[in-house]
Formats: structure tokens, sequence, C-alpha cells
């Protein structure tokens, strides 16, 4: 059987070490038919340069394939400008291969379960970075993706096995009474959120961004770990 997992950000090369051997050794047996997702801050899809290409030839190179969603850390306007397809019920943006990034607002069927995909998030750093070239406005999502993400759960008949984001519902990290709570932001898009978190039937919601590890309920925020979805 296919086998899936998840983790959190891993900004490029600087936190990609949770995703090696000795710490995720479980790859070893992996086959492509096997996925690992990124939850957000993926970071190969930057400068658009040699750094970029590199990152996404190594994750090429590894024995599974790599999904993620996309974070408020990604060049938006690139991920905008590639072609979109249709892969496992929803869409996708293919940059390699074996390298997808999972749009927003989409269900995907994977390795026997159906995954709900919300990526973005406001960036709390905004004052430090440069609009196009470090920051994009597109970190935060559109009407249309809003609609797009309502209308693909109604046919859903709003149930799926797990719900995979960056950020997280405002009222999750309320529960969790995160020490890290610089990093909350109430905004349109934790709004929908919690939105979801009362409508839609699932059965783990799993997120990252706030750079730490927490559990509460079927609430998950990952940062380092690796988790296998079961």
């Amino acid at each position: 059987m296919p086998r899936l997992f998840v983790t959190g950000d891993t900004h490029g090369d600087i936190d990609w070490h949770k995703l090696n051997t000795k710490n995720f050794p479980e790859q070893k047996s992996l086959t492509k038919d096997d996925y690992v997702i990124v939850l957000g801050d993926f970071g190969t899809v930057w400068g658009l340069d040699k750094t970029d290409r590199y990152l996404q030839d190594n994750y090429s190179k590894r024995n599974f394939t790599t999904l993620f969603i996309d974070g408020n850390h990604e060049n938006h306007d690139a991920l905008d400008s590639m072609p979109v397809t249709t892969w496992n019920g929803g869409k996708i943006h293919k940059l390699t291969d074996s390298v997808f990034h999972l749009m927003r607002g989409q269900v995907f069927e994977i390795c026997g379960k159906k995954l709900f995909t919300m990526g973005g998030a406001r960036s709390s750093d905004i004052k430090y970075r440069k609009e196009g070239v470090t920051w994009w406005p597109r970190e935060m999502p559109s009407a249309e993706e809003y609609e797009e993400a309502v209308s693909n759960l109604e046919r859903h008949n709003g149930t799926v096995d797990c719900i995979l984001t960056h950020c997280a519902p405002e009222m999750t990290l309320l529960a969790m009474n995160m020490p890290k709570m610089q990093y909350r932001d109430h905004n349109e898009l934790t709004e929908f959120l919690d939105t979801l978190a009362q409508t839609v039937k699932f059965n783990d919601w799993y997120f990252g961004h706030y750079h730490d590890e927490s559990d509460f309920g079927k609430y998950h925020l990952l940062y380092n770990r690796v988790v296998e979805l079961t």
C-alpha cells in the first residue's frame, strides 16, 4: 500500500533537515508511489534561479513524490504563472515530474484518503520584506479561491478525511494557548477556516506556519515532525 506523510514548513533548504534520512528513515523504503506533503513555506519557488532549480532537482531525486501547499513565503506570482493541470481530483502546478503544488480550495484523493487543501497566510513580517522580491500580495486567497473551496467541499458533501492548511483557524490557536501568539493574525482567511472547522466533517486537521509543535484533539500543528496518515 502507498504511504502518505505530512510535515511542516521547509523554507527552501533552511528547515529541510527534517526530511533527511536520519530524521525520516522511513523514506529509505519508499517509492514514487508514496507521498510527503509539506504544509506551506516550501520555498523552492522563490527567486526563479539556480537555487530553485537545485532544490527542485534534489526533491525530484528522492524516493518519494513531494507535494506541497503554498504558505505565505512563496513566490506566488511565479506559481500563478504555471500551467494548471488536474491530478487525483484536484488542481495542481507541476514543478517537476515528482514535485507538485496542491492548489487552494481543492479536494484530492491520495492513498485512499480525501484531502482538502487551502494554502496561504498573512505574513507577520511584511515591513521587513520587499513586494515582488521577498513578499507577494497573493499570499492571501482570492475571492474566487474561497468560492471554489466552498464549491468543491459541497461536491463532496462537506466531508473529507483531512484538512491541510498553512495557517490555522483562529479558534484553534486560542484553544491551544500557544506561547508564540505573536504569529496570530485575525483576518479573512482565519475567519474562513473558523467556518470550515464548524461546518466540514473531518477526522484530522494539519497545519504549519507557527514554527511550533502542538496537538489539540483533531488539530495538529507541525514543524519538525513527519507524521504518517494511516
